[in-house]
């Protein structure tokens, strides 16, 4: 402490700035002012800093030494510079950090030199880092003071005037004042669980951070929260903005321990700062009688609770000797008496009240221990603040009673040699058990925190059941959601076990709490996790939407969460959290009754859809779509606005890919319809005439297995949709008894099907391009679902009829001009394979060879484009089931009158062969083949040559290879075939195709040789046409065939011979491709030489080999360009220059 003497004549031989330390440690007087310079960093610190401290501090002249000697103390002369003599000690402030921080506010560095022992011994290094702290300090409050002083000077002087003059005309809001206002404001919803409402502030003061005060800048402390300034609104004077406020700023316990006098405050010779100093005395002595009186009925409850314990003992055997029991019973007189053997932290120099306060906190079991700069709560007594497992709350526990005459006191003496730590944190909390359900949540409450970060990651899901109990039932909001900030943030990335077991425990704290917790304290959680760095998180986030979605309001779920969801399906990348993310807004889907979000649904449908990964698309078709159409079924837009506005949608993109199909997004609309046909089904099933009829009575008929299509979720289950299998199960009955006996009339929904969807589903399948195979599966499985869904009898009498109409398969039709174009559109395959493949007993087969053998006989016949069977062919061909059926519908071609019928049905053995088992090529294909081999019509015979080559291509057995072989064989070497110029190019494009895929043996024993004796013959053709016609070919077999490994016997005795034969043609008629075969044949001969020179005998450098093959591959390319573009042919071998 501060020992200012104060003496009457003026002066007084004590330097009033030594403290007492001081004092006794030297004798030599020091510079300056050890209490005054505490008392000028402490009024500093408050922002309250007195002029004339600071002028005197910052004075370098106070403290320089003259002559090795320094200047004399003040005296009373500083005295009477501050205002007059002070009377009473200043109160020390902050001890041995302050006087190191009131080096900051002088501006000499010599005087950082004077220890405080008086020694001049100190590091220069500490000196110069103290310079450079002070000069740092005084830099950033300067700043601020400058900052503060502008926001000031922003409303004009005339202006402050007027409002000075004018109480009723408040002052406009300064930028700075809004800016301090802005935090507290920010701090108060944080505090009170307005968190959304915070976030919303923040984002609209971006400007701002709220996390740090010194942002505001403002050169004061940071004020007290909201709560506090209104709690203390009515307790202070208002006084006019040119008083100086001199109060320094303290702590509450200090204000409790130390109570100021009107001497602690300097005296200022102006009327109003004695004004000032008069207020503060008299609030601080009615702050002393406060105390006082306090202090005294703090005394009488313990000296009449340590007599109710007495009586007690009187009247009860067992008595309790542990360490709170004995504190609780002694009188606070005998405690004071032999405190010397208690743990009591106070000093000599405190007072009896300082003793008393710290005796009691030293003693108390309250929470507060832990935290002693609290409110009031420090200074009640122990049994006041939480309930305590005494004996006399708990008379079922009994402890024998010694039979001895010890004092109490000497008892508590005693026991204090016990080895026990209730100082610290953990010793408070172990040395007192919890006796009721608030006490356990509060001090798992306390303990939690604590305990999470030590536990190992892969077993902190353990502690889950431990929070959520809490934070259930913990009474305060703070700690709640501390506790769920804890639960969200348990593992670092916590895996799907562990995401479903705090999954699992959020529903169970939803179902406990009610909706309005868990929008206050669960969802602030979700939301300040949506854009975390760990996809586990966000992942966790996403499905904790779904999973809160039943017990959150419901104005919430179709705004906040949706709006949540929705955004973290436009931005998050990664697959999984937009996966979750599209379950959870299926989840909401089945929650949700705003009619508003309707079209925003449909608009996350069709994003959802559109995903580039396929995991969503999936969760898509599976979650999302049919909870969507439950809900657009209640509303009745199922059949008004969903599914025509996908058939729309895919109507448009038809008429805008006339030149080229967007196939994706044809996809996208036409899976969404196909997944909406059980709910299609489901509302024509509830909106029936019979509905009304379908009771559960008797014996419910069991519903075939293969009835309907396997669905992709059990959302998508027609049982699941109706309500149970059961149900369904009599609703089809009654449905099919209903189309078979009674027809349609009156059933609106189902009218709609067969009258809208239908014809409109047809008119579609004519635009697409038949050669688009994707396009024709897609559609081809649309039909398929849609006739199994509704059934047999519905595909039979509404379905069937239809395409029918349109196809118009009968014989006069043959040579109509809109029959064929009908026949040659995707109608074809997509009927063939979509709708009559839906069932397959005995006469769905027949009707199905009927049509395909109609379809191949028409388009023969009118030598129509046979895409459309080829297309079909293909499509079944996939399924082995419909092997043989196909292989009938192509004998009856082999077998048929006219030579088209037979010429197409040898084309098509060429599509079937690559799907085939091998045995039935032997025993149907093959034979079939040589039967039309045989056929009187050459047409016919040409016609086998790509079949044969295909089976050469892919089938293995050597005896069927060698059947081939000759048939091949026998058409070049007949003397017949030799000017049938149309064999020889079947033949030679059938080499070029499968040569080099074929078996290595047959290729080079058989159609390599066989294209240097078509090279020969065609030198001597003498019809320029056939002879360029077929010198094409021949350029594009060889082309193909020299990317294949040939031996050095070959390449020299066939190959190249053939590239010759076939240069000397281009020569003459095609100068383009001749460049090209010179190239070649200058390659193959330099890979021959290095072959013979460099190579052993025998071996081949599969480097050259490899490089070879990579340059033809080159010349094939540029091939391909060249046969269209001849002119630019002279400058692709050209070297760049």
């Amino acid at each position: 402490r501060c020992k200012m003497a104060a003496a009457e004549g003026g002066g007084g031989s004590v330097n009033p700035f030594l403290s007492d330390s001081e004092e006794d440690e030297s004798e030599e007087p020091r510079p300056g002012g050890g209490g005054a310079l505490e008392l000028h960093t402490e009024l500093l610190e408050c922002g309250r800093e007195l002029p004339r401290l600071r002028d005197y501090f910052s004075n370098p002249g106070n403290f320089e030494r003259q002559s090795g000697t320094p200047p004399a103390a003040p005296g009373p002369a500083f005295s009477t510079a501050m205002g007059g003599p002070c009377k009473e000690p200043l109160p020390r402030g902050g001890g041995q950090e302050d006087r190191a921080g009131s080096i900051s506010t002088l501006d000499s560095l010599d005087f950082a030199r004077y220890s405080d022992d008086g020694n001049r011994e100190t590091d220069e290094r500490v000196a110069v880092l103290e310079f450079e702290l002070r000069k740092a300090k005084e830099t950033i409050q300067a700043l601020r003071a400058n900052l503060t002083q502008a926001a000031e000077n922003e409303v004009p002087l005339q202006e402050r005037k007027n409002y000075k003059s004018s109480p009723e005309i408040q002052e406009p809001i300064k930028p700075l004042e809004k800016r301090a206002l802005n935090f507290l404001v920010n701090e108060f919803l944080l505090k009170n669980s307005y968190k959304l409402t915070s976030i919303t502030f923040s984002d609209e003061n971006d400007d701002q951070d709220f996390e740090l005060w010194d942002d505001v800048g403002l050169n004061i402390p940071k004020p007290p929260d909201l709560l506090q300034l209104y709690r203390d609104f009515g307790n202070h004077q208002v006084t006019a903005k040119n008083v100086v406020d001199v109060a320094v700023g303290v702590e509450e316990d200090e204000l409790e321990v130390t109570t100021p006098v009107l001497g602690n405050i300097p005296v200022f010779n102006t009327t109003q700062s004695i004004e000032q100093c008069l207020v503060v005395q008299k609030l601080e002595d009615q702050i002393s009688a406060l105390n006082s009186e306090k202090w005294s009925l703090m005394e009488q409850i313990r000296r009449l609770e340590s007599e109710i314990d007495f009586f007690k003992r009187d009247f009860a055997v067992p008595v309790v000797y542990d360490v709170q029991t004995s504190l609780d019973q002694v009188p606070l007189t005998v405690l004071e008496d032999n405190a010397q053997y208690l743990d009591i932290k106070s000093s000599e120099n405190d007072d009896k009240l300082g003793k008393t306060e710290e005796l009691i906190l030293s003693t108390s079991t309250e929470e507060e221990s832990r935290t002693p700069k609290d409110d009031a709560l420090n200074s009640l007594p122990s049994k006041e603040k939480m309930p305590s497992c005494s004996p006399s709350s708990k008379a079922a526990v009994h402890f024998d009673k010694p039979n001895r005459k010890l004092s109490p006191a000497f008892h508590q003496a005693l026991l204090s040699f016990c080895r026990m730590s209730a100082d610290s944190r953990l010793g408070s909390e172990v040395s007192r058990i919890a006796d009721s359900e608030k006490s356990v949540m509060l001090m798992l409450g306390r303990c939690l925190p604590h305990i999470v970060p030590n536990v190992l990651l892969a077993k902190r899901e353990e502690l889950i059941p431990l929070i959520l109990c809490t934070a259930c039932l913990h009474p305060e909001s703070k700690e709640r959601d501390q506790l769920l900030h804890i639960l969200f943030n348990l593992i670092k990335r916590p895996d799907d076990e562990q995401r479903q077991m705090i999954l699992t425990g959020c529903v169970a704290f939803a179902r406990h709490v009610g909706p309005t917790r868990v929008e206050a304290e669960l969802l602030p959680q979700c939301w300040e996790q949506i854009n975390h760095k760990y996809p586990e998180r966000r992942l966790l986030v996403a499905e904790s939407c779904g999973a809160l979605a039943p017990y959150l309001p419901k104005e919430i779920r179709s705004s906040l969460v949706l709006s949540m969801l929705q955004q973290m399906l436009m931005e998050d990348k990664a697959d999984l959290v937009r996966e979750a993310v599209i379950k959870s807004l299926g989840i909401i889907m089945g929650y949700i009754d705003d009619p508003d979000k309707y079209q925003q649904g449909f608009e996350l449908l069709l994003s959802a859809l559109g995903d580039p990964s396929e995991r969503v698309v999936s969760a898509t078709h599976q979650v999302f779509l049919p909870a969507y159409a439950a809900w657009t079924t209640e509303l009745g837009n199922l059949q008004s606005h969903l599914i025509p506005t996908l058939l729309n949608k895919i109507e448009k993109l038809l008429r805008e890919g006339e030149h080229g199909l967007d196939e994706h997004k044809l996809h996208l609309y036409l899976s969404a319809l196909q997944s909406l046909i059980p709910s299609l089904f489901s509302l024509v099933l509830q909106n029936a005439p019979f509905t009304s009829k379908a009771k559960l009575q008797g014996d419910v008929p069991q519903i075939e297995v293969t009835r309907f299509p396997r669905p992709a979720s059990p959302l998508q289950d027609v049982a699941t949709i109706v309500g149970s299998r059961e149900q369904l199960a009599v609703l089809l009955q009654l449905y099919d008894y209903q189309l078979e006996h009674e027809g349609t009339t009156g059933w609106e929904t189902l009218l709609w099907v067969v009258n809208q969807l239908l014809p409109q589903l047809i008119e579609i399948v004519g635009k697409i391009n038949v050669a688009s195979t994707a396009c024709v599966h897609e559609f081809s499985r649309f039909f398929w679902r849609l006739c199994r869904t509704f059934g047999k009898i519905f595909t039979n009498t509404k379905v069937k009829p239809q395409f029918q109409e349109i196809l118009r398969l009968s014989e006069e039709n043959i040579d109509s001009t809109a029959g064929n174009g009908v026949l040659t559109k995707a109608t074809v395959p997509i009927y063939a394979t979509g709708v009559l493949t839906c069932y397959i007993q005995e006469e769905d087969r027949k009707l199905l060879v009927g049509f395909l053998e109609d379809v191949m006989t028409m388009l023969s016949l009118s030598h129509a484009p046979l895409d459309s069977l080829k297309a079909s062919f293909v499509e079944l061909g996939a399924n082995p089931a419909y092997h043989e059926l196909l292989l009938t519908v192509l004998w009856y071609g082999v077998v048929h009158t006219s030579a088209l019928v037979r010429c197409t049905a040898a084309r098509m053995f060429e599509l079937l062969v690559k799907g085939v088992h091998e045995t039935l090529v032997a025993q149907r294909v093959v034979p079939a083949l040589i039967t039309l081999s045989s056929d009187p019509e050459i047409s016919v015979r040409i016609a086998t040559i790509p079949a044969f080559g295909t089976i050469m291509e892919t089938v293995t057995q050597r005896e069927l290879l060698e059947r081939v072989k000759m048939q091949l064989a026998s058409f070049l070497e007949d003397p017949q075939y030799q000017d049938q110029h149309s064999l020889q190019t079947e033949i030679i494009k059938t080499f070029g195709r499968v040569g080099p895929n074929a078996e290595p043996r047959f290729r080079d024993e058989f159609v390599i040789p066989h294209l240097l004796k078509l090279a020969l013959v065609n030198n001597q053709q003498s019809v320029d046409s056939k002879r360029l016609d077929i010198a094409t070919h021949l350029f594009e077999a060889y082309s193909a065939l020299s990317c294949c490994f040939i031996s050095e016997d070959l390449m020299v005795n066939h190959f190249l011979p053939g590239l010759r034969c076939l240069r000397i043609d281009m020569e003459h008629l095609s100068p383009e491709h001749e460049v090209i075969l010179s190239s070649m044949i200058k390659e193959c001969e330099q890979k021959v030489e290095n072959k013979t020179v460099q190579e052993p005998p025998g071996s081949m450098s599969i480097a050259a080999s490899l490089v070879s093959e990579d340059t033809k591959t080159k010349f094939l390319n540029k091939m391909g360009q060249l046969t269209t573009s001849g002119a630019m042919l002279a400058n692709v071998f050209q070297r760049k220059k």
